[in-house]
């Protein structure tokens, strides 16, 4: 018998990510065991949460028509359904992005003390911006960070591309501080474009970050915990057509994902280890994907993605396979866990 009886599984969000969320929502609610939870759909976006399906325990799915669809009730995080009150004990937050990727929706579930799968709303906030995160991973031993600039909406861009062109060797890559999935992300190889490329980036967020490229072999690996302790996946290695690992890449076909990886076991087992260390060094909770690029000095990290894509054909759930776990098993140890 576990923990929690109703889960609430929150997808969509405020970002440009939100139909990406609603998809690894999906996959979620779906692979979450039946037998031992009621399973509640929740979409939400600006504001609006609404049940979109429910299926309890050893029964069929239910599905509410758009027009028809219970509200939530953000007072104590509850459903009305049918006449019956339902008070969520638990929330799977996969929503990519804002709110649920930046720590908001994490301090209002604190707030009421619902625990969830994700890092903290401390933890989450931290490592979404791009800036911060490495902020703290800079330094620890042995992940390198590449140089970079950041920028705040409101600087002289002329100035900026100056200084760019001075300290970072091109192509660097333009990045909001503040999203994913690729989008707003420009790759430059001249400074007269950076201005250009640094207004795209501020469509998604008000700071942008000036990051050298960095040549080698894209790997991500993904940690969790169990009741054993921190433990990771197996490395995936990213070979994509495009320049970079860009939104095209990642949802249209245009890259290959060899996992697991066909690296060195020296290099898997860096790579594995060094995502341990920096997910216990971040605080972070949940399964959470990291990003690097191995190159011919060292290992260099990108991000940390603390709501990963968990649709089908996302990374976290081809490194579950690949590890030979259950996802349902899976997503009961994250759950239970939290």
């Amino acid at each position: 018998m576990g923990k929690y009886k109703s889960i609430a599984v929150v997808y969509g969000s405020d970002s440009s990510e939100w139909e990406v969320s609603c998809r690894s929502g999906e996959f979620v609610a779906s692979r979450i065991d039946e037998t031992e939870y009621d399973i509640y759909e929740i979409f939400a976006r600006f504001g609006k949460w609404s049940l979109v399906a429910l299926r309890k325990q050893n029964s069929m799915r239910v599905t509410f028509a758009e027009g028809a669809r219970p509200e939530v009730d953000k007072t104590d995080f509850s459903v009305r359904i049918y006449g019956e009150k339902v008070k969520f004990d638990f929330a799977y937050i996969i929503q990519h992005g804002f709110p649920g990727e930046t720590g908001h929706l994490q301090g209002y579930l604190e707030m009421l003390g619902v625990p969830f799968s994700s890092c903290s709303a401390f933890v989450s906030s931290v490592v979404f911006d791009k800036y911060a995160c490495k902020s703290y991973v800079r330094g620890a031993d042995p992940v390198l960070c590449a140089p970079d600039i950041f920028v705040r909406k409101g600087a002289d861009l002329e100035a900026v591309a100056r200084q760019a062109a001075e300290k970072l060797q091109f192509p660097v890559f333009v990045k909001p501080t503040n999203a994913g999935s690729s989008f707003g992300i420009t790759r430059v190889t001249e400074p007269e474009a950076l201005p250009e490329a640094i207004q795209y980036a501020f469509s998604e967020c008000p700071t942008v970050i000036i990051e050298q490229g960095i040549s080698g072999r894209e790997l991500t690996c993904a940690a969790y915990t169990d009741s054993e302790g921190v433990k990771s996946l197996p490395v995936i290695e990213i070979i994509t057509d495009n320049p970079y690992f860009d939104y095209d890449a990642k949802y249209n076909g245009h890259s290959r994902e060899v996992c697991p990886a066909e690296i060195p076991d020296a290099l898997s087992d860096l790579v594995r280890r060094t995502t341990e260390r920096l997910y216990a060094r971040l605080g972070c909770a949940g399964v959470v994907r990291m990003d690097y690029i191995a190159a011919e000095d060292g290992l260099y990290f990108l991000e940390v993605n603390t709501i990963p894509g968990m649709t089908s054909a996302s990374l976290v759930p081809k490194m579950v396979r690949a590890a030979g776990l259950n996802m349902t098993d899976f997503l009961t140890s994250i759950i239970e866990h939290a």
